[in-house]
């Protein structure tokens, strides 16, 4: 069928969508992959040029019906579909697009955008069998290909899905322990064994890392407003929302873990924690993630609160609290309140527990989520203790 006018084009994805071979999906791209260099069977990343998540539905109707056209199976049970991909889908695709390839320069249509470049890349050089994939997932259940990890890292990185909203179950299992040159992954099987003549040579490279996760930077644009002094701090699958400076030395943004709005981070972010807006995560500050001393609970730090040079945060934070320096909260932590305080805490966090002696001690999971709570240090007796904060902590707008 030739499409020439957008009615057609409305038409015929009416159609397909209305069809048994089409299947809404929550997120779907096109996909080069780098493989190994052992074992071309294994995939060691695949670099998305456009995700579409949750939306664009009637672009996903053109390249399913493409995949079709082209003698793919759809499996009407899959929870995601990884195909490699031919000039035959291409064209099929394009031909579908034709009435906005003229327009295709807007990011309106980026998913022609991808198709033409697909196109030109075939014309020049041919397409390497495998190296170009369509990756499509129906339902977010634990991903069974390095593709769809790397489609939900990407999903997470670019705010197009929310924080610790996907399942990412048996993601370390699926990805290759490899060394980052740059952003080649190169098996550490073929380092092994080609060492001696690479480094006779003085070819050996210059490998930047060891991971199975690639850096934030390698895949991801930040907004123009987002700092990052040093790539090797963020890990793929953060998110920085614009306004975030990462600075170097004790800081670190792991996977499925990163900001809300501007944020200054001189700490470490472990993964599954987020931080609000106009907070300041101070330098060796360290807020614990779901596997290091939060019982499973994952933490998330309100808006303008400051985390103190080297405190530990393992409790979820509302807004305006402080945490000094040194400090560590725990769900366990003991924390005394006195009368005045608690009655001072308990004014803007209503249905916090006031009752019992005076003062009071409390583990540190009682003022989980609370507002306007400032956490120190007894210079005297060591106790930990809470007040109730008397400053709201702001950002420099000039920085952020």
């Amino acid at each position: 069928m030739s499409i020439k006018t957008k009615e057609q084009f409305d038409s015929f994805t009416k159609e397909f969508m209305a069809s048994d071979a089409y299947r809404e999906s929550i997120g779907f791209g096109i996909c080069r992959v780098d493989r190994g260099q052992l074992d071309p069977q294994r995939v060691l990343q695949a670099s998305f040029g456009l995700v579409n998540w949750r939306e664009n539905h009637k672009s996903a109707a053109v390249l399913l019906s493409a995949l079709k056209e082209s003698g793919v199976a759809l499996d009407p049970k899959a929870s995601e579909l990884v195909v490699d991909l031919d000039i035959g889908f291409i064209n099929a695709a394009l031909n579908a697009f034709a009435p906005f390839i003229d327009e295709a320069a807007g990011p309106k249509h980026q998913n022609v955008q991808v198709l033409l470049a697909l196109a030109a890349i075939a014309e020049e050089n041919g397409l390497d069998a495998g190296e170009y994939r369509a990756v499509f997932l129906f339902e977010d259940v634990a991903p069974q290909s390095v593709e769809a990890v790397y489609l939900k890292l990407h999903a997470l990185s670019q705010g197009k899905a929310p924080l610790r909203s996907l399942d990412l179950s048996g993601a370390f299992g699926l990805l290759s322990n490899v060394a980052w040159v740059g952003n080649q992954p190169i098996e550490l099987e073929w380092l092994r064994e080609n060492e001696i003549e690479l480094k006779l040579r003085g070819e050996y490279p210059a490998i930047d890392a060891v991971d199975k996760f690639p850096r934030y930077l390698q895949h991801v644009i930040p907004a123009d407003n987002t700092r990052i002094l040093d790539g090797s701090k963020v890990r793929m699958g953060a998110h920085l929302a614009p306004g975030t400076t990462v600075m170097p030395g004790a800081s670190y943004i792991n996977f499925n873990a990163g900001t809300t709005g501007p944020v200054m981070v001189e700490g470490r972010i472990s993964s599954s924690a987020i931080v609000g807006s106009g907070s300041d995560v101070g330098g060796g500050a360290s807020i614990l993630g779901v596997l290091s001393g939060t019982n499973g609970n994952p933490v998330s730090i309100g808006k303008n609160t400051l985390l103190g040079a080297n405190s530990v945060t393992g409790i979820p934070l509302g807004d305006g609290c402080i945490v000094d320096a040194g400090v560590a909260i725990l769900e366990g932590t003991k924390v005394g309140v006195d009368a005045k305080s608690a009655e001072a805490i308990a004014a803007i966090n209503p249905g916090f527990e006031t009752a019992g002696s005076s003062p009071l001690v409390l583990k540190g999971v009682a003022f989980a989520g609370l507002h306007g709570v400032h956490f120190r240090q007894d210079s005297t007796t060591g106790q930990i203790v809470a007040t109730r904060s008397k400053r709201e902590v702001k950002l420099n707008e000039e920085l952020h």
